[in-house]
C-alpha cells in the first residue's frame, strides 16, 4: 500500500472501523481480541507507523455533514436538498452532497467517500435506503460507518439500526384514496414504481385495503410499474390503454414526474383531465403548478421535512437523545386535474 496506508485502509482491509483501529493504536482496552489482533496483523505487515499530522487531524472536526441522494434530477430530492442545505449553513456546517443517480456501487462509493473525508454525520435519501431487498455486503458497510459517526435515513434500510425520519406513507396514500372515493371514483388506477422500493409497497399495500374498506373491487390490472420518471409514468399509462379493458375513472401517480407523462398519455388518447380521468400525484414539487392542468397532489412540506432531518442530524451529533424512528405527516394540495367522476 505504501504511501496511501492510514487507519481507513487499515480498518478496511481488517474488517473493521477507524475507529477500532485508532482504540488498538492508542492502547485503548474497548476493543475484543478478535478485533485488536486482525488490526494488528494489518498494522505488522505493512510495518505502518502513524506520522503526527494524521494523529492531530484525528482529533480535528470536519463541521461537514454528507447528504447522500437517489437521483438530484428528481425535483423531490431537489428540493429536499435544499432545505437540508439552508438548515445546515444556519447549525454553522457546510454540505457535502451526492446524487447516486447511477445505481447501488456508485451509493455505496461516495458512502465510502463521505466516512473517509471525515463528515461528522449522513443523511441517506432514498436509494438503498428505500429498498425493501437485503444487501448484506451494504449494510456491512453502513455499519461500520456507524460505529464512528450518526446515520440517518428517509427510508428504513435492513440490516442496520440508522435514525429514521419518514413520510408517512400510509397516510399519504390515505389523502390521495380518500379524495377520490368522495369525488365518486371507484375505478382507480396506481400506476407507477415498483414492490421493492418501500415506500411504493407501503403505498400499494394501503391502497389495496382501502378500496376494500370502501366496499371497492382490487384489480391488479390497475396497478401499473414503472420507473419513478416522464418517460416510465407515459409507458405504464400507455399499457394501460393497451389493454383494452375498462378504463380507471382516476389515477394515482407515484410521483409528479411520472404524472406528467401519464398526462401526456392520457391527451394522446383523446381524453380529457379530470373530466375523463382524474389525476392525483405525490410529493407536490414546482411540476404541480407548472402543468396544465395544474395537478393536485398530494405534499410532504419538504421544506418541514429537510429542518427536521438536520435538527435530527445535529442532536445525533451532539449525543443527545433521538427517537430512532420520526414520522413526517402529509398534506393534500387540491388542483384541477381531480375532479367529480361524469359517467354513470
Amino acid at each position: 500500500m505504501g504511501k496511501d496506508l492510514n487507519i481507513y485502509t487499515i480498518a478496511r482491509e481488517a474488517g473493521v472501523s477507524p475507529s477500532t483501529v485508532s482504540r488498538v493504536m492508542t492502547q485503548s482496552a474497548n476493543v475484543s481480541k478478535e478485533k485488536r489482533q486482525k488490526v494488528e496483523e494489518v498494522i505488522q505487515k505493512y510495518n505502518y507507523r502513524p506520522n503526527a499530522l494524521a494523529r492531530g487531524l484525528s482529533n480535528t472536526r470536519s463541521h461537514v455533514i454528507g447528504l447522500l441522494a437517489a437521483d438530484l434530477e428528481n425535483p423531490y430530492y431537489s428540493a429536499l436538498i435544499t432545505s437540508c442545505e439552508k438548515e445546515i449553513n444556519q447549525y454553522g456546517y457546510v454540505p457535502m452532497i451526492c446524487s447516486a443517480a447511477l445505481g447501488d456501487c456508485q451509493e455505496a462509493e461516495y458512502l465510502q467517500k463521505m466516512y473517509d473525508m471525515r463528515v461528522e454525520a449522513i443523511v441517506m435519501m432514498g436509494g438503498k435506503s428505500d429498498s425493501r431487498l437485503l444487501d448484506r455486503k451494504y449494510a456491512e458497510l453502513v455499519n461500520q460507518v456507524r460505529e464512528d459517526i450518526p446515520i440517518v435515513t428517509t427510508g428504513k434500510l435492513r440490516g442496520t439500526e440508522c435514525h429514521r425520519v419518514n413520510v408517512d406513507e400510509e397516510g399519504a396514500i390515505e389523502l390521495a384514496m380518500d379524495h377520490l372515493i368522495q369525488l365518486g371514483h371507484s375505478r382507480i388506477a396506481m400506476v407507477g414504481g415498483y414492490n421493492h422500493v418501500r415506500s411504493t409497497y407501503d403505498k400499494r399495500v394501503r391502497y389495496q385495503r382501502i378500496l376494500e374498506e370502501n366496499g371497492l373491487v382490487f384489480d391488479s390490472n390497475y396497478i401499473a410499474d414503472s420507473e419513478y420518471t416522464i418517460d416510465g409514468g407515459y409507458r405504464a399509462m400507455n399499457r394501460l390503454f393497451e389493454r383494452k379493458e375498462i378504463l380507471p375513472t382516476a389515477v394515482i401517480a407515484i410521483n409528479d414526474f411520472s404524472a406528467v407523462g401519464i398526462m401526456r398519455s392520457i391527451k394522446e388518447h383523446g381524453l380529457e383531465i379530470p373530466q375523463d380521468i382524474a389525476l392525483v400525484s405525490f410529493d407536490n414539487t414546482f411540476i404541480a403548478e407548472a402543468v396544465m392542468p395544474k395537478l393536485t397532489s398530494v405534499s410532504y412540506e419538504l421544506e418541514d421535512f429537510g429542518i427536521r432531518l438536520i435538527q435530527t442530524v445535529i442532536d445525533l451529533i451532539e449525543k443527545e437523545e433521538v427517537p430512532a424512528l420520526q414520522k413526517s405527516s402529509a398534506k393534500l394540495v387540491i388542483r384541477e386535474s381531480s375532479g367529480t367522476v361524469l359517467e354513470n
